[in-house]
């Protein structure tokens, strides 16, 4: 048998043949292949020797830590350097959010974890987790202020048990006098997403501490420092390597302010007696420039609560008015009719406006019958024929009844023109972030609230709205105004101004609480200057016949607040006061009491009122006297409740 040559190459049976088809597969794969080798080969490329130093600086970054250094707030001094504001370190407990679990399971654990070790339950955790990243949503959540030593040594020795939790120290501020001036001083807290929006936060980072209320709000810029930071270096499990570089905080300016520690107590004190629990409030002011010397509101609370986030529920708690809102004060925002403490303003216009004369003569038979409506004294007391001094000092409802319904209408609205001048219906100017601006019932805002009022039936389709009555203006208005009564509205602040413009002679003061700015070393920074004051004038010998009249209602016989100044010095602090008892129904009636002793070289003017208090020698002038008995003598003084009921 003769052997067959073998194939030629190509011709191997067993491989098949390579067609066009099969060469374009291969052409496609290839080039495919090509590509991708040629990306990954770029990206290689870019990474090792365009960006290389990039990278190298990113993972440098990520071993460099910068931990804020918090700068301490500037204390607060009352005029005489008793503190009222400070700080104090405390040791706090907080999560990072930005490193809490993503798993919710192994997020749970935490909670339970840290609930056992701070006492709290894991709900309650989460809760507070939610609340502060809602409000501060790239702050850290304080759960704890000063935690017991042994809390805080177990947590920094597990912390790989502990995830997200810091321990670090902080200040925080501490108030002395607890609940003393808290309205006032204010509150402070972190900077929220929408603060750092506003002009006055320009350049001020997340997660510092800043004013909120009260004068921590008002001269923030001087109380807040500027904030250190520290740059650490640590390794990949966030262990400390070593410090790179430290720049110091810069502590804030102390501010003193022209408060009176040893007044404000006695004020506050005086208040919660007089009214046996209800709310109330009180200024005490200088009447030749302003100064509070004084000023608090009842019920008061603790700023301290404000340390870390508030809950709602402690929130609610102190806004509620059945605890009586705690958290709003009175003597700046509260507005009330004043009762007869605005009978100097009715005068100083009747007078102003030729209505009567210093030496006029009214008859007060009890009662002054307009139209079909009747207004009476209370009691329908009859005081037969009465000066303007001695309506002042027997408050005569009638005698200014009489003056309200002549002045009516006459050239404009001059009951309203001189209440305006007086500092009524219109901001003070205080230097606090808020406060009421009350108001002086017109023609023209009866009009419109009762435009508002019909605006809203046809709207709504309600027989009532409850905005107004819809009626007009009408003199019995006007009757009502004259004796601070009816839609008129202030402040205790704005009656002090008032009552401080008659005692300096028509300087209608801008209260003021601020009086220098101050280093850490108590030397001065800034002065603070105060306001300038605007200019009235009053009618020839008004003033005087006024303050006769307010004198004899503090000291003489038949005055409305006689009895609660018994033995008290007249002769060299004279008393200059007047009792107003304000209805506001259908809540009781308002207890008020204004006054002033223009003694040379320690003039004061002080305004107090109690809701519900009832007649104002019953509550608020007992609580006056025990304030001018301390700015005198030193000391409260006995508590002297007055038997007028005179309004």
């Amino acid at each position: 048998m003769m052997n067959s040559a073998p194939p030629p190459p190509g011709d191997d049976p067993r491989r098949p043949a390579i067609t066009p088809q099969l060469a374009l597969r291969v052409a496609v794969f290839g080039g495919i292949a090509f590509v991708m080798f040629a990306i990954v080969f770029f990206r290689l490329w870019y990474l090792e020797i365009l960006s290389g130093d990039q990278y190298v600086s990113q993972a440098n970054d990520n071993r460099v830590r910068e931990i804020r250094i918090q700068a301490p707030r500037g204390d607060v001094t009352d005029r005489n350097g008793a503190t009222l504001v400070t700080n104090r370190q405390a040791t706090v407990v907080q999560l990072e959010p930005g490193r809490l679990p993503k798993d919710n399971t192994e997020r749970k654990l935490l909670y339970l974890r840290l609930g056992k070790v701070l006492r709290m339950k894991p709900i309650e955790i989460s809760r507070e987790v939610n609340q502060q990243r809602r409000l501060l949503p790239y702050a850290n959540v304080t759960l704890s202020l000063d935690a017991p030593r042994a809390v805080l040594n177990y947590l920094q020795e597990r912390k790989r048990q502990f995830p997200a939790v810091t321990v670090t120290d902080q200040y925080v501020r501490r108030y002395p006098h607890t609940t003393l001036a808290a309205q006032l001083l204010g509150t402070v807290g972190q900077i929220d997403t929408e603060e750092l929006k506003l002009k006055r936060f320009k350049g001020v980072k997340q997660g510092t501490i800043v004013g909120q209320s009260g004068i921590e709000w008002e001269y923030d810029r001087y109380l807040r420092g500027r904030d250190g930071a520290q740059l650490l270096q640590v390794d990949s499990m966030g262990g400390f390597k070593g410090e790179l570089r430290r720049r110091q905080p810069v502590a804030g300016s102390n501010l003193k302010l022209s408060l009176d520690v040893n007044l404000q107590k006695a004020g506050q004190e005086a208040v919660a007696t007089a009214g046996g629990g209800l709310p109330g409030a009180f200024v005490a002011m200088d009447p030749r420039n302003g100064e509070v010397l004084a000023m608090g509101s009842f019920p008061s609370y603790d700023p301290s609560v404000f340390a870390k986030p508030i809950t709602q529920k402690k929130y609610n708690e102190l806004s509620s008015e059945e605890n009586g809102a705690p958290l709003f004060d009175r003597a700046t925002g509260g507005l009330y009719p004043t009762g007869s403490t605005f009978k100097p303003i009715t005068a100083l216009a009747a007078l102003a406006n030729g209505v009567i004369d210093t030496g006029t003569v009214i008859n007060d038979p009890g009662c002054l019958k307009v139209g079909i409506q009747e207004f009476c004294n209370a009691g329908k007391t009859v005081n037969g024929s009465l000066s303007l001094r001695r309506a002042i000092q027997v408050s005569s409802d009638v005698f200014f009844y009489t003056l309200g319904r002549d002045l009516n209408g006459l050239k404009g609205q001059q009951l309203q023109t001189w209440a305006h001048r007086m500092g009524l219906g219109r901001h003070t100017g205080i230097d606090l972030p808020s406060e009421g601006t009350g108001l002086v019932p017109d023609r023209k805002w009866r009009e419109e609230i009762g435009a508002k009022e019909l605006a809203c039936r046809k709207k709504e389709k309600k027989p009532s709205c409850g905005i107004s009555d819809a009626r007009p203006w009408s003199v019995g208005d006007n009757i009502n105004l004259s004796v601070g009564q009816g839609d008129l509205q202030a402040s205790p602040l704005q009656m002090a101004v008032a009552y401080a413009a008659l005692e300096n002679g028509g300087k209608v003061v801008r209260p003021h609480l601020g009086l220098d700015i101050e280093d850490s070393e108590g030397r001065l920074v800034q002065q603070i200057d105060p306001p300038a004051a605007r200019r009235i004038s009053f009618p020839s010998g008004a003033r005087q016949a006024i303050l006769d009249g307010l004198h004899g209602a503090a000291a003489g016989p038949g005055g409305t607040s006689t009895d609660v100044f018994k033995g008290w010095p007249q002769d060299r602090y004279p008393v200059y006061g007047k009792t107003g008892t304000a209805e506001r129904p259908p809540h009781p009636d308002q207890s008020w009491y204004v006054a002033f002793v223009p003694d040379k070289n320690r003039p004061i003017v002080v305004a107090v009122t109690i809701e519900g208090g009832g007649f104002g020698a019953e509550a608020a002038a007992p609580a006056a006297r025990q304030i001018l008995s301390q700015w005198f003598f030193g000391r409260s003084g006995q508590f002297v409740r007055g038997e007028s009921h005179t309004r």
